[in-house]
């Protein structure tokens, strides 16, 4: 099992990132709030990673925290909720306030993540809120939002990052554009519309 990683980014393009990891390169996928911490192209980077090996691929997850990987191993064992839905869950909210909706009964945020309705949102509450005894009680960790990425259209990658999360695309470009101001990095973008998607 691959548990850490640290090596320099060679590409961002949420939800994938390439880690150089001593002349190997390593494909992970990531959650938004994970893309949030992650330093500019080039610089050195540490990443907790969850390995899924399956027949036809061996797959690779990223997280900026020891939180916010526990809260993604917790999710993939609930029935129904698979690793791109686990990742969808933590692009839209963090790890922190994911563990207050599921400790409060708060289907109304949960259902407007795209690809969960209101059975699995259920389900969710159900079987993680055991699972969830003591997780979050401290204070929500501080991620970095000043990371700034150099892309030559910004709001096309935003939106391609929504639908690669499970969005549909007419909803990513409302999402989006509904947000998006000169001078915004497509990570900024993608903040600010997932912010909006779940607000109530």
């Amino acid at each position: 099992m691959i548990g850490y990683l640290r090596g320099v980014i060679i590409k961002k393009q949420p939800p994938l990132l390439l880690l150089d990891v001593q002349g190997v390169g390593y494909e992970i996928e990531a959650p938004m709030t994970t893309f949030y911490a992650l330093p500019e192209v080039k610089n050195e980077v540490e990443i907790y990673t969850h390995l899924i090996i399956r027949d036809d691929a061996h797959l690779l997850f990223g997280f900026a925290t020891e939180n916010e990987r526990h809260m993604f191993r917790t999710l993939i064992k609930v029935n129904g909720v698979g690793a791109k839905m686990g990742l969808t869950i933590l692009s839209g909210m963090e790890a922190n306030e994911f563990a207050s909706c599921v400790k409060n009964n708060d289907i109304d945020r949960l259902v407007k993540l795209p690809g969960v309705g209101k059975k699995t949102a259920e389900r969710l509450i159900v079987e993680m809120k055991d699972r969830l005894e003591g997780f979050g009680d401290s204070s929500v960790t501080t991620q970095s939002s000043n990371t700034k990425t150099i892309n030559t259209d910004p709001v096309n990658e935003a939106v391609s990052a929504l639908i690669g999360l499970g969005y549909k695309p007419q909803e990513a470009s409302k999402f989006v554009l509904a947000v998006a101001n000169d001078d915004m990095t497509s990570e900024e973008l993608i903040r600010e519309a997932l912010k909006n998607s779940v607000k109530k």
